[in-house]
């Protein structure tokens, strides 16, 4: 392979640079070399740090050029070179090279030392299968047995490492180890706090309320896409007083009439419960100042109670909230 390389290097420098990438990746793989030592090689072998990040497995590694290891929490940069490690799958190892062509060496890199990185972690750490319907459902039961739960965090992958359960519209629960990211699926998700591996059922109950704070984020339905549970504090409560799709209180009756009459109402009045002045709100409700207090004082008009002082605003935003609530 060596005098292959030294052959292909005189015709072309990077077909003789590939090949001698694909026998040092080869090597590793032979001497049964572990996950750090292969995200090691790639950055030595292009000359800026690499990163693996497997949430499934909950594997993330970092490297510098020099062959230190030095993990972070950034994300990485979407213009990066990047591979799977497996056919279709998202993105898992990076080579930190931004507003560069990736170049024919990188590409081998790439695909060798992720190539191996999967075998060894397939070896090592199996599949972490948190997608898996039926044993989620056992985690987060609070009615099964806590051995059939513990077992079913086991299947998992999660052990006892801390984790938290995360709801969707969709219905179908999401289980995320803490030491997985935070990454959270697209559009409205109630976040539960993190707990050990055994009180799961607590945080999916807590996602849940959490899930029916969130809106939609669009001008019928403002509000955050994204709840955290631990976040609500006592504002949780008001979850056990408006049940969803029941005939929902009369404040929210009144929002919904003055809407229907005024299309911008329903963003500006959450611009105004959701900043520190009238100004900031115009700010956010891409306004001029004085267009907001004429559309104040013409929502106050349709709604019947004043909205720019303290007791209006509150009222105002439970008003907003209650709304979300009463959704089916």
């Amino acid at each position: 392979m060596k005098e292959l390389a030294g052959r292909l290097t005189a015709l072309d420098p990077d077909a003789g640079a590939a090949v001698r990438v694909i026998a040092y990746f080869d090597r590793l793989a032979e001497s049964r070399a572990g996950v750090e030592a292969l995200v090691r090689g790639a950055a030595v072998l292009s000359g800026v740090p690499a990163r693996l990040a497997d949430a499934d497995r909950r594997v993330r590694v970092r490297v510098e050029p020099d062959g230190a290891r030095r993990d972070t929490e950034q994300p990485p940069e979407p213009d990066w070179p990047s591979a799977a490690l497996s056919p279709g799958g998202p993105p898992a190892l990076w080579l930190e090279r931004a507003g560069a062509v990736p170049s024919v060496v990188d590409a081998v890199i790439l695909e060798r030392a992720a190539g191996a990185a999967r075998v060894v972690l397939d070896r090592t750490r199996g599949r972490a299968p948190l997608d898996d319907p039926a044993l989620v459902e056992t985690l987060l039961d609070a009615t099964a047995d806590e051995a059939a739960r513990l077992h079913a965090a086991r299947r998992l992958g999660l052990g006892i490492a801390p984790a938290r359960a995360l709801a969707t519209p969709a219905g179908r629960p999401v289980v995320r180890a803490v030491d997985a990211g935070d990454a959270v699926p697209a559009g409205r998700v109630g976040v539960g706090p993190v707990v050990p591996t055994a009180e799961l059922p607590r945080s999916w109950s807590a996602a849940l309320t959490a899930l029916r704070f969130t809106a939609d984020g669009t001008a019928q339905d403002p509000g955050p896409r994204v709840v955290h549970a631990d976040e609500l504090g006592d504002i949780a409560l008001l979850a056990g007083l408006v049940a969803p799709g029941a005939d929902p209180p009369p404040d929210v009756h009144a929002l919904d009439a003055a809407a229907a009459d005024a299309p911008w109402l329903l963003t500006t009045l959450y611009a105004v419960t959701t900043t520190a002045s009238l100004r900031a709100a115009a700010a956010e409700a891409n306004v001029h100042h004085s267009t907001l207090q004429d559309r104040l004082t013409h929502a106050e008009h349709l709604l019947g109670w004043p909205v720019r002082t303290p007791q209006g605003r509150l009222r105002l935003h439970l008003a907003l909230t209650m709304r979300r609530l009463a959704r089916p």
